[in-house]
């Protein structure tokens, strides 16, 4: 298998729209899209999109302390779907207007758990969930002193409440084993943690 073969290459389609449906947090947008099945001929979908935009995640570690830092924050998707809406995440939030990513990224962190980044990394990029949102998140891996760490914390200009707490590096590997972290972003930051403990020095040479 060549990298080639995993990537993702531009639809050859043609799109009506959009429509506005719903202009709230996110818009929300109708879509109609044309394209040539083969042997089925032409299908048409319609579509609704979420206009989530660019976001940012952020795995912050203390490398002394050998902690991560998560969040606890309510999600009302997630309530809906499961009934357990009071979620364990990495940081993570959209990209404001005119911000670069890094920027967004060390905003979020400081918002939602108080801590500066003294260093960042950027890791890679993922779409959370292409089928009705076009959310693109990039993650970051930052250094940060978890002995700062606040108890409460968030954005009151979005009325966000967020309750970080530190759990040690060495507990990762196990945490991916349990069912009950659900969400994509936590699950990719604890793959790419398990993958990757060995290499955080490195990646984060200026911590001090």
């Amino acid at each position: 298998m060549s990298q080639t073969d995993l990537a993702a290459r531009p639809g050859e389609v043609s799109l009506e729209g959009p429509e506005i449906l719903h202009e709230g947090y996110r818009p929300l947008e109708g879509w109609t899209v044309r394209f040539d099945a083969g042997r089925r001929g032409e299908i048409v979908q319609r579509r609704e999109v979420l206009r989530a935009g660019p976001c940012v995640a952020v795995i912050a570690v203390d490398l002394a302390r050998e902690e991560l830092v998560l969040i606890r924050q309510f999600r009302l998707p997630a309530h809906l779907a499961t009934g357990d809406g009071d979620l364990v995440e990495v940081v993570a939030g959209r990209v404001e207007h005119g911000e670069d990513l890094e920027e967004a990224a060390r905003r979020e962190l400081m918002e939602e758990t108080g801590l500066e980044a003294r260093a960042l990394k950027k890791l890679l990029a993922f779409l959370p969930s292409p089928g009705i949102a076009d959310e693109h998140a990039t993650l970051f891996l930052a250094s940060v002193d978890a002995s700062a760490l606040r108890s409460e914390a968030g954005a009151e200009d979005e009325h966000e409440h967020t309750r970080p707490f530190a759990v040690p590096l060495a507990d990762v590997p196990g945490a991916l084993a349990d069912p009950r972290a659900r969400n994509a972003y936590l699950l990719i930051a604890l793959q790419w943690l398990a993958l990757n403990r060995g290499r955080l020095w490195e990646l984060l040479p200026a911590t001090g």
